[in-house]
């Protein structure tokens, strides 16, 4: 049987980004109960990529009974929907065997793995006393996507001298605002920059410099998008709400360093259990951005386990 619940949760500050702002994260929590066990999965709908609860969970009611995995990725394409259902049977399996997901597919046991903390959207000086509070995280991510962003970035690096820095302007810089910046964003330790330009509009990179990798997010769903972002980006960001679950989450990541790129591993704005699988593909990628429950004012009964050391593979309670 399979159940879709809605759950709210209040995140502990506003969070903003070029797009707008939030308070609360909505998400979908699925459960496949079958022969005595019982599986869960959660996905966070984007209104970016035209999903809304409604949509998301109509996809979810219109599976039938009894689907496999496998007849999953054929009946519903990568989106929120899949993801959530993938998961919940990925999970119902390793409570039906007694296994942990990482041993069914055939991966090493997962460690922590250091993860950014990501400072919102805001005004400079906002955005340098958060940097301070958080100067301790040894990775900060800092949303911007504005044609004025130089301050907020200075204010940053003045907030946090010691910490590395990622930015991620979500689609929102033209290709003469990234060409004007990235001498400072070099000049001031940035690693790396996630979508400068829009996707669908970002041809343009590879006919200027990059001269810091450059992380493909809303151009990079499935490994299906990886023939159009050669020459362009130099790492993808995979998150499951995009892949559609972890089955096709773990293909792309091998597919993608196969290509030649590097693996970022991120999410939406979700619980513990949105964050359990994605821990699993994260094992061993240049960066990680699974901060969702940090940002979060409440969070499952059973949460992820963050300390110095990172996020932790999640507890069987919890998924996996």
């Amino acid at each position: 049987m399979l159940t879709v619940t809605e759950d709210r949760f209040a995140l502990a500050e506003v969070f903003t980004i070029a797009r707008g702002s939030r308070t609360h994260a909505d998400v979908l929590r699925v459960q496949v109960a079958r022969d005595g066990a019982v599986g869960w999965g959660e996905c966070v709908p984007y209104a970016r990529y035209g999903e809304t609860m409604a949509s998301v969970r109509a996809q979810i009611d219109g599976l039938a009974s009894g689907l496999s995995r496998a007849a999953v990725q054929a009946a519903l394409p990568a989106g929120a929907a899949r993801n959530a259902v993938d998961c919940a049977l990925w999970d119902w399996e390793a409570k039906a065997t007694g296994q942990r997901v990482w041993e069914l597919a055939g991966l090493d046991a997962p460690k922590p793995m250091i993860t950014a903390f990501t400072l919102s959207l805001d005004s400079p000086e906002k955005m340098e006393l958060a940097a301070r509070r958080h100067a301790h995280r040894p990775l900060l991510k800092i949303k911007l996507g504005t044609p004025d962003d130089m301050p907020r970035l200075e204010a940053v690096r003045r907030g946090a001298p010691d910490t590395r820095i990622i930015t991620d302007a979500n689609e929102g810089w033209s290709a003469e605002v990234y060409t004007e910046l990235a001498p400072h964003l070099l000049r001031l330790g940035v690693a790396m920059v996630e979508q400068p330009l829009p996707a669908g509009a970002d041809d343009m990179l590879a006919e200027i410099a990059r001269p810091l990798p450059v992380c493909a997010d809303e151009s990079c769903h499935d490994r299906a998008s990886l023939a159009a972002l050669q020459g362009k980006y130099d790492m993808v960001n995979i998150k499951l709400d995009k892949t559609g679950g972890l089955t096709e989450a773990l293909a792309l990541r091998d597919a993608a360093r196969d290509a030649g790129f590097k693996v970022m591993v991120g999410c939406m704005v979700g619980s513990s259990l949105a964050m359990a699988p994605a821990v699993l593909v994260a094992q061993g990628a240049e960066v990680v951005d699974l901060d969702g429950p940090l940002l979060l004012a409440e969070d499952r009964a059973t949460p992820l386990f963050y300390d110095e050391k990172g996020v932790h593979p999640p507890l069987p309670d919890l998924w996996g």
